[in-house]
């Protein structure tokens, strides 16, 4: 079990296979890119299922969440998903992604035992998503979240950030949209992720910017917070249901006391949140020998020291060290 001083229980592990991306969001690296982790110090294919499989039959570990970077750029990851399917207890398995890539990929991860997908839009209008992205790819993201539904990766959940001058107008436009079609959109508030450390607490689209917007349009109840359970959305009800929107408010309205998560990263280092100043190192253990056993005592330890908030809420907050890219989302 990985518990920690303050009692919660981490069942939700983030896994991020690369910290290589196709787009550059303007919210999370230079249009230029970053220095890349290189290949040896990335975990191979067979050293991210050992994790994982640790991590479910010793740790308790009940969903496994595949994050980047960009998941779907990884070569193996078809097979990943496969093997962590075969584990017992079978965890649930999903994956977030930028969506390029799933059109072509979403039939080969529904036959692997992939469950879900989360798929990152912030914008309808293909020249927004050109200034966001840098990259000219809106319609393969639509196609992906297409092809994601047809195959049967439900909920199909969109998540979109909005932005200050470029996509602040979109909410009620993103939810109608999402009702359409049946996806699951979820709103998260800019966080101080990005390389380039760009990030301004003041201006940022909050939470109650949101559904202010969201209310010109829309009857919106609370799901209520028995629903809501560790989840970081705070989800509502659109005009009577069946639909739901949520909105994942990090900065303005932490979670922090009902998190349940445990991250590693794409180098094999054991991440207790996000925006954690610390990591523990798998990598080196597991490399250098380390039986099952060890490399989940290490987790233990490492998770035992996890702090009781992320430091979001404090106006002084300082960005990490580490991008979003080599953290996982």
């Amino acid at each position: 079990m990985l518990i920690d001083t303050y009692g919660r229980v981490a069942t939700d592990l983030r896994v991020s296979l690369t910290d290589r991306c196709n787009l550059r969001c303007t919210y999370c690296m230079p249009e230029e890119g970053l220095q890349w982790l290189t290949k040896t110090e990335v975990l191979t294919d067979d050293e991210i299922v050992r994790l994982i499989d640790i991590a479910v039959t010793r740790l308790g570990i009940t969903e496994v969440r595949f994050t980047g970077g960009e998941p779907l750029i990884r070569p193996g990851l078809v097979a990943i998903v496969e093997r962590c399917a075969a584990l017992e207890p079978r965890p649930k398995l999903s994956l977030t992604t930028n969506g390029i890539g799933l059109k072509r990929t979403a039939a080969a991860l529904k036959a692997a035992g992939l469950d879900r997908v989360n798929v990152s839009l912030d914008t309808l209008r293909p020249d927004v998503f050109k200034t966001l992205t840098r990259r000219d790819r809106h319609a393969d993201v639509l196609d992906g979240l297409h092809a994601a539904r047809a195959e049967g990766l439900a909920p199909v959940k969109v998540n979109s950030v909005l932005m200050p001058g470029l996509n602040d107008d979109e909410a009620p436009d993103l939810l109608a949209w999402a009702v359409e079609h049946d996806y699951e959109l979820r709103f998260i508030e800019q966080m101080p992720l990005d390389a380039q450390h760009g990030w301004k607490r003041d201006g940022m689209i909050t939470a109650g910017d949101i559904l202010q917007s969201l209310r010109t349009r829309f009857t919106l109840v609370p799901e209520g917070e028995d629903r809501r359970g560790s989840a970081p959305a705070e989800r509502w009800i659109v005009d009577g249901g069946p639909h739901r929107v949520g909105v994942i408010a990090s900065v303005t309205r932490p979670f922090c006391r009902a998190c349940d998560r445990t991250r590693l990263t794409a180098d094999g280092q054991v991440r207790t949140c996000l925006f954690a100043r610390e990591e523990s190192d798998l990598r080196g253990a597991l490399r250098g020998g380390a039986t099952d056993e060890e490399l989940a005592e290490r987790w233990k330890l490492a998770m035992w020291g996890k702090k009781a908030g992320s430091g979001l809420d404090d106006p002084a907050f300082l960005q990490p060290d580490r991008p979003m890219s080599a953290i996982g989302g």
